[in-house]
């Protein structure tokens, strides 16, 4: 590559190391290839040819989405292998709530200065959130922006598309009463909240380093864990189960996020003590006196997703979902109501 500028360099941008950055991640990139994928990065465009095997009127879904402030802990811990894979896991786990599944997925980096080894390090997260949906990374972009961002910050969002068939899009409006809504456990905090978090615990070098035994691990630990992609273990139960509808427990919590996935009419009814709330929530309601009721309205409490299905269904549903390696358990029912959500004590 014969591509330089020293103008360019001494302004703040050092094209290079772009290019430097690039080879380093490409072994990264490289685990995401899929059938579908005709091109490498490096081009103008990502190609991608759908297989629309046994789909008879394939419709592309997208989603988009970035980490938030939660990005200011990998900071703080110097550690950036793991954004990549929240990143991803925000865009892939809303386009499964209508039976899409993902295929390829783009990442859009803005960075202070451009650290080769830490856009690489960046870039095998979203390599493995990835590999973790099944979608190939076929492309993204690298901006080095000085003078607006600090050299030693960056923003990560991206983008993914997946394809469903139109008969097989999920139907809501087939929800009716004595429906059951079936909770999957999530891996902590995922990606939501942490403006409140912040805030709680007064984030700094010293307060992530304090070890918590009922966390069993240090909060700054617990905080960075990658939000849970469920891709996988939806595509499976969608094969072997009626799916009603899914929600992705994001922020807004249970109040926002729950409705969004139910008729007119109908809304969930929760038992408070069927709630299996994790610990990180617990300390963070006690740390920062947040009521219960803001607590719900902010954070998934431990429910990563929600899935509705005849409740005959259930059974079945949470055996498909435990045989692919996620914790599900009877969260609620459905109920005549305008409320949306009913949390009951």
């Amino acid at each position: 590559m014969k591509s330089y500028s020293d103008s360019y360099k001494a302004a703040g941008v050092d094209v290079t190391a772009g290019y430097k950055a690039v080879e380093l991640m490409k072994a990264h990139v490289a685990r995401t290839m899929t059938s579908g994928v005709l091109s490498g990065i490096g081009g103008f465009g990502g190609l991608f040819e759908i297989d629309t095997t046994g789909i008879n009127k394939p419709v592309l879904v997208s989603g988009t989405d970035g980490v938030g402030t939660k990005i200011k802990l990998a900071f703080l811990m110097d550690k950036h292998d793991t954004v990549g894979i929240d990143c991803v896991a925000m865009c892939v786990n809303d386009i499964i709530c209508c039976g899409a599944k993902p295929q390829f997925f783009l990442d859009y980096i803005a960075i202070g200065k451009n650290y080769p080894e830490k856009v690489a390090k960046i870039v095998s997260g979203v390599a493995e959130g990835c590999v973790q949906s099944e979608c190939a990374l076929i492309g993204g972009e690298t901006a080095e922006h000085p003078g607006l961002m600090p050299e030693d910050e960056y923003d990560l969002a991206g983008f993914a598309v997946g394809v469903v068939d139109k008969d097989k899009i999920l139907k809501p409006d087939t929800q009716k009463p004595g429906d059951v809504m079936i909770g999957i456990r999530s891996s902590g905090v995922h990606s939501n909240g942490f403006s409140l978090v912040r805030k709680v615990f007064d984030i700094s070098e010293k307060t992530i380093a304090v070890h918590y035994d009922e966390l069993g691990m240090t909060l700054g630990e617990s905080l960075l864990t990658p939000t849970r992609i469920y891709v996988k273990a939806i595509m499976s139960l969608l094969e072997s189960v009626k799916v009603k509808s899914i929600s992705h427990i994001t922020g807004g919590g249970f109040y926002e996020n729950i409705p969004r996935s139910l008729p007119d009419g109908i809304s969930a009814r929760i038992k408070r003590k069927d709630v299996q709330v994790l610990p990180i929530f617990d300390l963070i309601a006690k740390a920062g006196n947040v009521p219960e009721r803001d607590m719900f309205n902010t954070y998934n409490m431990g429910v990563g997703m929600t899935v509705v299905v005849d409740a005959a269904d259930a059974d079945s549903a949470i055996a498909s979902l435990k045989a692919s390696g996620e914790d599900a358990y009877v969260l609620g029912e459905l109920v005549s109501s305008d409320e949306g959500v009913i949390i009951e004590y």
